[in-house]
């Protein structure tokens, strides 16, 4: 079957967003699908999946999506995963090369979002991994914006410092 890139972009956005990781994977294989391929909104499906399903990513990272892709405001999927609380997708990203220090448009990397939202296992996971000293547009390193939220998570960051 030959797939319209917008429609295959679709389908596969939709099975991952679903956490169907068997549809993703008959999408991938028997389709061939790239998993890089966008749907009608300009996501892939990395970008959409289900946070939580870390079979969907092993999958779509194993057949080649791309760990660091971006939309229009510089989030890439560990953005996601650090916002939302998913270490276990956020180590699987990791696994396949996803970049901890890479900014959003408003300048936060992951662990700013972690902050913001209160997430310890992921804040815990991303301080020995991220640029402590990075500050986001507001001029805020992690450990500046800990100490405004919680000053026992800005004496957790210290400590790798």
């Amino acid at each position: 079957m030959l797939l319209q890139e917008t429609s295959a972009g679709d389908l596969l956005t939709r099975a991952a967003a679903q956490g169907d990781i068997e549809d993703v994977k008959r999408l991938l294989h028997q389709e061939r699908i790239h998993p890089d391929c966008l749907n009608r909104f300009g996501r892939s499906a990395l970008q959409v999946m289900m946070f939580g399903c870390t079979s969907v990513a092993s999958e779509l990272l194993k057949q080649g999506a791309t760990a660091n892709i971006q939309d229009s405001y510089g989030i890439t999927p560990a953005h996601d995963a650090a916002r939302t609380g998913f270490l276990d997708t956020l180590q699987v990203l990791v696994q396949y090369g996803a970049d901890l220090n890479v900014p959003d448009v408003s300048g936060s990397l992951p662990i700013h979002l972690a902050l913001r939202e209160g997430h310890i296992p992921v804040i815990v996971y991303l301080a020995s991994r991220s640029n402590l000293q990075h500050r986001d547009r507001e001029g805020q390193t992690p450990i500046q914006l800990a100490s405004t939220l919680d000053p026992s998570l800005a004496a957790v960051l210290e400590q790798y410092a």
